[in-house]
């Protein structure tokens, strides 16, 4: 784990920067879906964010995932630059520097994307073994205590098909847990479920959140962010219109903040 904090000229800790992206664009034919995005998120931080639907949110995170690429900016992992503006363009490293800054991040999807023929265990272990080169021993047994944690102890042999949608996606973010990555994404994740299995999923999401995990959340869910983050960033249109504290952003008189939470709200 990348823990290294420097001192300010103030003297308290500064946190070491996990993951930052810089004046990002993304167009798709004429539709501008990004322009001039630049959000970070530090060591142990949780950034949400919201949005209506239509202004980015999910494109952001795919091009911060690599599942998508930028126009233009650039992007940092750990320090490691993923993407670099070079002569005005952005360039992405090399396919094996970019293989060894994707270990840093792990990804949960709105529907989950288990594999169907796996058991939970095996979609949990088949990464860290055979793309990670792990001893099998010692990820399945890592992997029983995830599935300890996610109160799923019991479905280590039970296929998704057998699951609820809430008890797949505590296994998505099981998956994506056993591969110890830096920072974690989350894509809506309580978008797909039932109202009533959306709590336990935000329940194991604030858990981490308590053990300091660095997470970035794009969610629709509008008190779960206003309590959980640490920052809260609002894009309308493609572009950041809102950024801070959620103390900052859910109380701000901006005009499309609080039109869009008007609309949430009902």
């Amino acid at each position: 784990m990348y823990s290294d904090n420097n001192m300010n000229s103030s003297g308290s800790i500064q946190k070491r920067i996990f993951f930052e992206m810089n004046n990002i664009k993304k167009s798709f034919g004429d539709l501008q879906v990004l322009n001039d995005i630049s959000l970070s998120v530090c060591e142990g931080d949780v950034l949400s964010i919201i949005g209506p639907s239509g202004s980015g949110k999910s494109t952001l995170l795919r091009i911060a995932t690599m599942l998508e690429t930028m126009d233009y900016g650039d992007m940092s992992y750990m320090g490691e630059k993923a993407v670099s503006i070079v002569d005005g363009k952005s360039i992405y490293a090399k396919p094996a520097k970019l293989k060894e800054i994707k270990k840093n991040f792990g990804l949960v999807f709105q529907n989950f994307n288990l594999f169907p023929h796996y058991t939970v265990l095996k979609n949990i272990t088949d990464a860290p073994i055979s793309v990670q080169k792990r001893n099998k021993a010692e990820v399945e047994e890592e992997a029983m205590e995830l599935l300890r944690k996610m109160g799923l102890e019991d479905k280590a042999d039970a296929y998704p098909s057998q699951l609820s949608g809430g008890q797949q996606q505590r296994v998505a973010i099981a998956r994506a847990l056993a591969l110890k990555p830096n920072v974690l994404f989350f894509d809506e994740p309580t978008s797909a479920l039932d109202p009533e299995l959306t709590g336990e999923v935000l329940k194991v999401i604030k858990s981490l959140a308590e053990q300091h995990m660095t997470m970035v959340i794009v969610t629709h869910e509008m008190n779960f962010a206003k309590n959980i983050s640490d920052r809260v960033v609002f894009m309308d249109k493609g572009v950041v219109a809102l950024s801070g504290s959620p103390e900052v952003v859910f109380g701000s008189d901006n005009e499309r903040m609080r039109e869009f939470l008007g609309k949430v709200a009902h």
